[in-house]
């Protein structure tokens, strides 16, 4: 195709498309447990809600589909999946297989402002003042300006899917503690540990600190499942 000169051959784009907003929607729907595992929804009356056809709804889900947080039924409905051991167990085994080894190279490229940006972080995690919704927001906000001056493009895209997957299990775990008081302070403690290594640049200890870190979530998403 040939283009003429000083004529576009693309046309401008909302940088937050219609996709990627109802995307957003549905995932924050299922993480934060408005949309219960196992429940089924309609592809019309969700576009319906959401005011936009049904063809954006229709791609989001295929996304979903392949991070695992829904299983699609046939063409008109979805189901949230189901939350099981065997699922935790393998997220939070591929999340070691990776955050620990970027960890130990990332905490000698941080500079002295991103840690301080991740002290702050730690502070709005453990405040008695941030609602649930701040407090995981800013959670997965902290994982990421972790491990992001060693990671690559495919690093952070492999563990977006990873972080979306493993969410849902953390907040039905944590959400037993998120009302006591102590948990303000074990939550500063364990993100503080983590964060020390960084600020002496050891990489075996940030590699540490991460596995256990990763080890910890997992054994109380565990036992709350279990239960």
């Amino acid at each position: 195709m040939v283009v003429k000169e000083g004529k576009s051959f693309v046309r401008s784009v909302n940088p937050h498309s219609v996709v990627e907003q109802v995307l957003a929607e549905i995932r924050r729907s299922i993480v934060f447990g408005a949309l219960k595992p196992g429940q089924e929804f309609s592809l019309r009356e969700t576009a319906a809600q959401l005011g936009v056809s049904t063809a954006p709804v229709r791609e989001a889900l295929r996304v979903l589909q392949g991070e695992g947080l829904i299983v699609a039924r046939r063409a008109r409905s979805a189901v949230v999946a189901p939350m099981d051991l065997s699922d935790l167990g393998s997220i939070y085994g591929l999340r070691r297989l990776i955050e620990p080894s970027i960890a130990g190279r990332s905490c000698e490229l941080v500079t002295d402002e991103g840690l301080d940006a991740l002290e702050r972080m730690v502070d709005v995690m453990s405040d008695e003042k941030s609602s649930i919704d701040d407090i995981y927001e800013t959670h997965r906000e902290f994982h990421l300006a972790l491990l992001r001056p060693a990671a690559t493009i495919w690093d952070l895209r492999v563990l977006e899917t990873l972080w979306h997957a493993a969410e849902r299990y953390v907040r039905v775990g944590f959400g037993r503690l998120d009302p006591l008081p102590s948990e303000h302070k074990r939550r500063r403690e364990a993100h503080q540990s983590v964060l020390d290594a960084f600020r002496h640049r050891d990489g075996d200890g940030a590699r540490q600190a991460v596995l256990r870190h990763l080890d910890e979530n997992e054994r109380i998403a565990r036992e709350s499942l279990a239960t």
